[in-house]
C-alpha cells in the first residue's frame, strides 16, 4: 500500500475535484476512485468533463481536460466516518495553500463531508457555494461512491453536468 495517493493537479485547472479521502482501493492501488463501485470516472464522462470514460490507471489523462483531483484529508480510511473533525481541522491549512498554488477556478467537493469538514458547517446545499476558497468558486457535489445509495446515476451525472456547463458557459 502507498502512504499517500498522489494528487492529479496542475496549475490553472478549471476544475479540480476534491475528495473525502482516499479508499482503501484507491489507496493499495495509487489510483483515485478505483474501487470497483466508484462512479466517478462514468459520472463526470457522462457529465461532459472527458469525451470518453477513463479507466482510474488513465487518470493523469484527466490533466488534458482541464480537471484535476485530489482529497481534503490524505489518510486512506475504508469509510469517511472513520475521519475525526481534529484530521480536517489539520488538513484545513494545507489544503488551502494547495488551492492558493495551483489557483484552480472551480473547487468541487465530493460530498458534503469534505466540505463541511473544512468549513465547520452542516448546513450546506448541493451546487455552489456562495463563497471563495483563495478565489476558487466551490461547488458542492454528490459523493460517487457506490455507498451513496441516495443518488442514482443519473442523478449523480445531472449535478455533475451543472458545474460542467457552468465551468464551460460562465467565468468563476
Amino acid at each position: 500500500m502507498t502512504d499517500e495517493l498522489p494528487d492529479i493537479i496542475a496549475e490553472g485547472l478549471d476544475v479540480l475535484f476534491c475528495g473525502i479521502n482516499p479508499g482503501m482501493m484507491a489507496a493499495a492501488t495509487g489510483r483515485h476512485f478505483a474501487g470497483r463501485n466508484n462512479r466517478f470516472w462514468r459520472v463526470i464522462h457522462l457529465a461532459g468533463f472527458t469525451p470518453q470514460e477513463i479507466l482510474p490507471e488513465q487518470g493523469h489523462e484527466l490533466l488534458e481536460y482541464g480537471c484535476g483531483v485530489t482529497s481534503v484529508v490524505k489518510r486512506a480510511t475504508a469509510r469517511a466516518d472513520q475521519l475525526s473533525p481534529k484530521e480536517f481541522t489539520a488538513a484545513a491549512a494545507q489544503f488551502e495553500r494547495k488551492v492558493a498554488h495551483y489557483a484552480p477556478r472551480f473547487i468541487a467537493f465530493l460530498g458534503k463531508a469534505a466540505y463541511g469538514g473544512l468549513s465547520g458547517r452542516r448546513d450546506i446545499a448541493w451546487g455552489r457555494q456562495p463563497n471563495r476558497m483563495e478565489g476558487a468558486a466551490i461547488w458542492l457535489l454528490p459523493n460517487p461512491s457506490g455507498r451513496n445509495l441516495a443518488f442514482g446515476l443519473d442523478r449523480l451525472v445531472e449535478a455533475y453536468r451543472e458545474l460542467y456547463r457552468a465551468s464551460v458557459d460562465h467565468p468563476t
